[in-house]
Parts: structure tokens; sequence; C-alpha cells
């Protein structure tokens, strides 16, 4: 049984390992970049919240201000950023939630048309367990803190880290929440379709929702939402 149990183990390590390095290969000097501006973001005064609030990765202010702060100084820089909202209702199956990422459109060699990036900011966080098992946590430390690429790649993570995360919570004998499930995770970072200027008024209403307490709105970049009927 130990036997078997880590021969999974190492199946999953490995699994995670090749999807990694390929994601790396794939867009790396667009990846440098951004995370420049997002270090860039991180040293100005971005937050505009009356109550400030940490992450994991983050203890220096509101990710959902930083996350308005890296859309207009990638927009300065001349890329096409977007602020993605992606909404679900509540099913017997998930409980409703909304998520907030980045969308980029990247220019890649060889092809003339520009294809849509993910830019998530607390990549690594969303999968921390505070009960978590080892080895599970070995894997979590492998994952960038923040994501820059496609889903091609974000998806076959996700997957992985579900599948480790419900062996680990198994081992733990903890309950596995809805929410740890890969079909929930992946609804995070759907595609989106609507887009809106920051500065019309629903985008405004919008931004206040999303980032409670906020004093003021984004002054630049694009607004991306869509409700997801997830039946699933």
């Amino acid at each position: 049984m130990l036997k078997i149990e880590y021969r999974i183990q190492s199946e999953i390590r490995v699994a995670l390992q090749e999807i990694l390095e390929r994601y790396m290969l794939i867009g790396s000097k667009l990846r440098q970049e951004v995370n420049g501006i997002i270090e860039e973001a991180k040293e100005t005064e971005f937050c505009s919240c009356i109550n400030q609030y940490q992450t994991l990765s983050f203890d220096i202010g509101c990710i959902n201000c930083l996350r308005k702060r890296v859309i207009n100084l990638l927009c300065h820089k001349g890329l096409k950023a977007t602020l993605c909202v992606s909404k679900w209702k509540h099913t017997k199956n998930y409980p409703a939630g909304s998520h907030e990422y980045i969308e980029v459109m990247a220019s890649t060699q060889g092809r003339k048309k520009q294809i849509p990036l993910v830019i998530e900011l607390e990549f690594r966080d969303q999968f921390e367990i505070a009960k978590a098992c080892d080895e599970y946590m070995k894997l979590v430390d492998k994952l960038p803190l923040c994501y820059v690429g496609k889903t091609e790649y974000l998806n076959p993570i996700v997957g992985v880290m579900c599948d480790a995360a419900k062996r680990s919570m198994e081992e733990k004998k903890l309950h596995m929440g809805p929410w740890r499930k890969r079909s929930f995770m992946q609804m995070k970072w759907s595609s989106t379709s609507e887009r809106r200027s920051l500065n019309d008024e629903p985008s405004r209403q919008l931004l206040h929702q999303s980032c409670s307490k906020s004093s003021k709105p984004a002054a630049a970049g694009i607004i991306s939402k869509r409700k997801l009927d997830n039946s699933c």
C-alpha cells in the first residue's frame, strides 16, 4: 500500500513539474516584463481602501487595489489589459461566488493574432490549505506566486493540484469542501465577454463592490464581466 501511495505521489510531482516547465518556456519575455510591472506597482501607494487587508502573498495593502494598479501600468506600457470578473450562481454543488483576475492580450512569435494571457496575482494562495500534508505543501511551494500565461497551462496545473488536494484531505481524514474541487477552481479563470471602461458608472459601482471600503476607483484600463450559469 505504501509503495502504491509513493508511486502516485511521484507521478503527481512529475506531472506538475512537466506542466510548469512547458509554462515557463512559453512567453518568458512577456512574463518577465509583467512581473517587473507588478513589482513596480507594489512600490507605489496603490491602495485606496479605508480598511486595508492582507493576503498570504501580499502584506502591503489591498489585493484588489493592487490588481487595478497593475492594469493601469500595463495599459500605460501600451499593453491591452483587462480586469475580468467571473461570477457563478449558487447550486446544489457549489456556493455562489466571484473572482477577479487580469487578462492581457499578447503577441507571440509566428502568430499575427494576439492571444489572451491570464495574470493571477495570488495564484499560489489559491491552493493553500491550513492542514495539508507535507507532500501537498511541497507541491504548493513549486507554484509561481503570480501566474502569467495561457489557460492551456493553467487548467492542467489546477487539475493536478486539486487531485493532490483531495489526496491530502483523505490522508488527514478531513472533508474536502466543494470550493477545492477542480470544476469549481477552474470557474475562477473562465473566459469573459462584456467589456466596459472603468470610467463608466456601472463599472465604478462594480469596482466599489469588489474592493470593499474603497474610496478611489482605478482611473484607467478596461473591465470585463460575465455571469456564469454553472450547473455542473
